[in-house]
């Protein structure tokens, strides 16, 4: 068998491996779901009518299911991110990734595992939110082509996302760590344009907020979901976020992976 071969069935192997632990242990999945969830019900059913009257001036609950589901399908990704990050971690301070570098196997595939793993594991997730939504009243507009689309643009924020919480997990010298490290994937959804718009934000942080990572992205697919136009700005950051996030996630990632494991 050929290098690429090896390579080919040692990602396999450790994305099997990643998938198994996700099956035996569902508690940390569930768990890093369930704040999205909350928020979502939290924001239709109590705020629901007051935010939607600051948003389009009547209160209209409908207006805001529409509104606010599609930045709670991009906060779960990076739910999600963080449950990686502390998988890595205990797999780290376990001394399994030590064990992994001793043996005859492709050192990426390890990284490789535990990014792919997730990104499944979230696209399930996201169905399972999105199905949420549509049963409270979300009413997405999408032709085919830009569901595709949207599901493109979820796995590319979701493959970016999570090879950071992989550098996060393998930096980070405990489980309780990697949590804490990844705060930032939980907050920044939160000073996005995820529940209120850009526009409505004080003009002192309204810059901060339009142009990280999260809001392009958010913007981005609720114009594809709701068929009212992405443009070309947040569609350009939303991108390069993506690619810069995951070439530098990769190589944090890929420097962490050599460090002695800690006790």
């Amino acid at each position: 068998m050929s290098a690429a071969g090896h390579a080919f069935r040692d990602n396999l192997t450790m994305l099997r491996r990643n998938l198994l632990h996700a099956r035996r242990y569902p508690s940390l999945t569930l768990n890093v779901m369930l704040t999205p969830v909350m928020l979502l019900l939290l924001f239709v059913y109590v705020f629901g009518n007051v935010m939607s009257a600051g948003i389009g001036g009547r209160a209209d609950r409908a207006d805001y299911v529409a509104y606010i589901v599609p930045g709670i399908l991009l906060m779960t990704v990076g739910m999600t991110a963080l449950g990686t990050a502390v998988s890595v971690a205990t797999d780290m301070t376990e001394g399994i990734m030590a064990r992994f570098r001793t043996m005859a196997i492709s050192r990426a595939s390890v990284l490789i595992g535990h990014v792919v793993g997730n990104v499944l594991q979230t696209l399930l997730a996201l169905v399972a939110i999105l199905g949420i939504g549509l049963a409270i009243g979300f009413r997405p507009n999408a032709t085919p082509v830009e569901w595709v689309a949207a599901a493109g643009l979820m796995t590319l924020v979701s493959v970016a996302l999570t090879w950071i919480a992989v550098g996060m997990g393998l930096a980070s010298p405990n489980a309780e760590g990697a949590s804490n490290m990844g705060l930032p994937l939980t907050m920044l959804p939160l000073l996005s344009s995820a529940f209120v718009p850009v526009g409505a934000m004080p003009d002192w942080f309204r810059w901060f907020a339009e142009y990280q990572p999260f809001s392009p992205a958010i913007e981005t697919l609720r114009g594809l979901l709701l068929g009212s136009g992405i443009g070309t700005k947040n569609a350009v950051l939303t991108l390069a976020w993506c690619a810069g996030l995951s070439v530098l996630g990769y190589v944090w990632s890929k420097g962490q992976f050599h460090r002695e494991p800690r006790r």
